[in-house]
């Protein structure tokens, strides 16, 4: 079984959205200090790194990360090229040729290649999903939607594009790493943290190859 780790490594040169906190590792205890264990505190935002949306992230009374539906981030995905899309819009996710039924996709995008390079800069040109690309995923039934840049939408359009996913009921995986990964077929695992009623949570995403 041959296992791809899509995670971004969390440590405090992560970059973080613009307005969320940085991130600030600490150890009050330490075997070389003469502790009897090393104990670790960290400080970040619920959407660090790879993480998941929970639909109260922009969904008023939505539910939190803990009541996500696991059976939706297990299963089989498919990832997508989408390197050449500036934005992956409508018109970009007809011309992709998604198949029918497909449930779950994965967008590997020039965000990764630029996550390979620098992974401490942030970039607003990133490539994200507009509104008419997020229309196109709801008509499809799409039901997991994945992507390698801390947001899913892109900036102009992220408070429509989030409100119309997550209104739909779509679980969004942000911040995967997909560079190497080739376009196709794999199981997709991907785990939050079970944070009570939070509004999202860092998660360990994988992908497993399927027997040909």
């Amino acid at each position: 079984m041959i296992i791809h780790d899509i995670s971004l490594p969390i440590s405090e040169s992560l970059v973080t959205w613009p307005t969320h906190p940085p991130i600030k590792i600490n150890q009050p205890r330490h075997l070389a200090k003469g502790d009897h264990a090393t104990v670790s505190e960290i400080r970040m935002s619920a959407h660090t790194g790879t993480h998941i949306d929970a639909p109260n992230h922009f969904i008023s009374k939505g539910s939190g990360i803990d009541a996500l539906d696991l059976n939706l981030l297990v299963g089989e995905a498919l990832v997508v090229d989408a390197t050449h899309a500036k934005q992956i819009s409508g018109s970009e996710l007809t011309e992709m040729q998604i198949p029918d039924n497909t449930e779950r996709v994965l967008f590997l995008t020039r965000n990764s290649e630029r996550w390979h390079r620098n992974r401490e800069e942030f970039f607003e040109d990133f490539v994200g999903i507009t509104h008419s690309g997020a229309d196109w995923l709801i008509k499809h039934g799409i039901r997991l939607v994945g992507i390698d840049s801390l947001s899913v939408a892109t900036i102009a359009q992220s408070v429509s594009t989030h409100k119309a996913l997550l209104g739909a009921g779509i679980t969004i995986v942000e911040g995967l790493y997909l560079e190497g990964i080739s376009p196709g077929k794999y199981k997709l695992i991907c785990l939050p943290i079970k944070l009570m009623g939070l509004d999202g949570a860092p998660a360990r995403a994988i992908l497993l190859e399927l027997p040909s």
